[in-house]
């Protein structure tokens, strides 16, 4: 696309690419030559990964070393697996646009770091990225077996990446708007991604598909392509299968399966074991035929990385129907194309009563597949979204890097703090103290640590000070309530308590005894006590 001023703009490229297995692999191919029509397009080589012939012989590849030469723009594919570490580190020493495809990378950190042996570096991203809160997250994952499950999607782990770039790319408004909502003024662009239409489901070769795979040729089936992890909701599918509703009805998974899963475990569980068939990854070539060979698909996502699916939209394409997650970046999709259902409670029975509806009207279905094959072809051609990229790359390619910001989370508690330092003064029991005399005790308690001490009157997390009184081994005072820090105590903070106490008879120690309560006392967290003779 010409500029005004003659310029044409140069675009360094930068993504895996065929024979690579990985979806972004996939798009990049589709999307190259789209590209190359309105730029001065480059490919720069990833060194630890191959390059298919058919693309190197098309355009100019460079090594990394030669990345951004001369003012070309860096334009940058990155996803959430392995396939992009050198993605991610080119990225981050020379910024560029970057096209986001999963919002949470907290998988490829955990695999370029952890599964590696170097927790540290896991344990510094996340406190780079997140604050306190990465670094008490990333606890779990220094033992063998911990998963640190919940963290892994709720802490995304791109903060770094993101904030050093000079634009992002998303492929849904959902994602767009959660990066604005993180990262506050970042330049974010949500643009279709680009999936080529192809020819319309061929039911013959699903016919031979079914037949080449031993699969059912006279009974509903369904596909669930792709790799197979927890938030694809194949085990809830699974379970679902065994609902009266869905008798005879048979299920296809085409793609690897995550080990912990246990996927034919579970189907053997649900006593549908004979109706579930696992094809394993399944050739680009082939994956047509499989979604031919299905009357509907599945596409269901929760909890999601923020990726908009490209499996999902060459579903549609081919012109088949999908089931779809109503959460997050699925929400966006047309009601005519794909069908919704909840996520959370419910979930299988309202499942079962959707696809045996569905199932049970093969011309509804037929519609619904036009329908979904009209809004890849309205809504995602590759060079629409190729344009899309280009005018983004070119509004943003003079602007400046942005500054480097950090977002600060919620200052740590004592609810979850794992060192509470401080100083504890005791003024007032200074011998020589005579039995029976009553004083008036100033006790100073000030926080030194990174974080908020709660108030007692919160209960679990709060702040309260024992008062111990020993004699013979026994607290004189064991009865008697605890005070509670009546404010919040910000860390660099101080308060002090005033405490009647009348001196018992005979040799005795008053020891103060700060504890976060419902958890354990602040000798336990490197907290201070006061102990003295009196």
């Amino acid at each position: 696309m010409p500029r005004e001023d003659g310029e044409r703009l140069a675009i360094d490229f930068v993504s895996p690419l065929p024979p690579v297995r990985s979806g972004i692999a996939d798009y990049s191919a589709d999307l190259l030559p789209h590209l190359g029509e309105l730029c001065d397009l480059r490919l720069v080589r990833l060194e630890d990964q191959p390059t298919a012939p058919e693309i190197t012989g098309r355009w100019e590849v460079v090594g990394p070393e030669r990345l951004g030469e001369g003012g070309r723009l860096p334009l940058y594919q990155m996803g959430n697996n392995q396939y992009h570490t050198e993605v991610y580190d080119l990225a981050m020493g020379r910024p560029g646009v970057l096209t986001l495809h999963d919002m949470v990378l907290h998988h490829f950190l955990i695999d370029r770091t952890v599964k590696l042996g170097d927790f540290e570096s896991y344990r510094r991203q996340l406190l780079e990225d997140h604050g306190w809160v990465g670094e008490a997250a990333a606890m779990p994952m220094r033992w063998p077996g911990g998963s640190g499950m919940a963290a892994q999607f709720a802490l995304p782990a791109h903060r770094s990446l993101v904030s050093r770039q000079i634009g992002i790319l998303t492929h849904s408004h959902w994602a767009a708007d959660w990066l604005r909502e993180e990262l506050g003024d970042v330049r974010v662009r949500s643009i279709p991604m680009g999936v080529p239409l192809g020819r319309q489901a061929d039911a013959e070769a699903g016919q031979e598909f079914r037949r080449r795979h031993g699969l059912p040729l006279d009974r509903p089936l369904l596909g669930s392509f792709g790799f197979q992890t927890p938030m694809k909701r194949t085990d809830v599918v699974i379970s679902t299968l065994a609902a009266p509703e869905l008798e005879g009805v048979h299920l296809m998974v085409g793609g690897e399966v995550a080990p912990i899963l246990e996927l034919e475990k579970r189907a053997a569980e649900a006593g549908v074991a004979d109706r579930v068939h696992f094809l394993g990854f399944l050739p680009f070539e082939e994956f047509e035929a499989a979604i031919a060979a299905s009357d509907l698909c599945l596409n269901l996502r929760y909890p999601t990385a923020g990726e908009t699916s490209a499996s999902l939209l060459r579903i549609l394409a081919i012109g088949r129907p999908a089931v779809v997650s109503d959460y997050a970046q699925s929400a966006e999709l047309p009601d005519e194309g794909v069908i919704k259902v909840p996520v959370g409670e419910g979930e299988s029975a309202v499942l079962a009563r959707r696809l045996a509806d569905l199932l049970a009207e093969p011309d509804g279905l037929r519609r619904l597949g036009r329908a979904a094959r009209r809004h890849v072809a309205e809504s995602h051609r590759p060079e629409a979204a190729a344009r899309a990229v280009i005018e983004a790359c070119r509004d943003w390619r003079r602007e400046p890097l942005p500054e480097a910001t950090t977002v600060e989370p919620e200052a740590p508690t004592s609810m979850a703090w794992k060192t509470l330092p401080g100083e504890l003064a005791v003024m007032g029991a200074e011998a020589p103290w005579r039995e029976g005399e009553r004083r008036r005790l100033e006790i100073k308690l000030a926080n030194r640590s990174a974080a908020r001490w709660l108030a007692g009157e919160r209960l679990d997390g709060g702040v309260a000070i024992e008062v111990q009184v020993l004699s013979d081994g026994h607290n004189l005072r064991a009865d008697h309530r605890w005070i509670g820090l009546p404010v919040d105590l910000d860390p660099g903070e101080d308060f002090v308590f005033h405490f009647d106490l009348r001196r018992p008879l005979g040799p005795v120690r008053l020891r103060i005894l700060p504890h976060v309560l419902g958890f354990t006392s602040f000798p336990d967290l490197a907290g201070p006590v006061w102990d003295a003779e009196i």
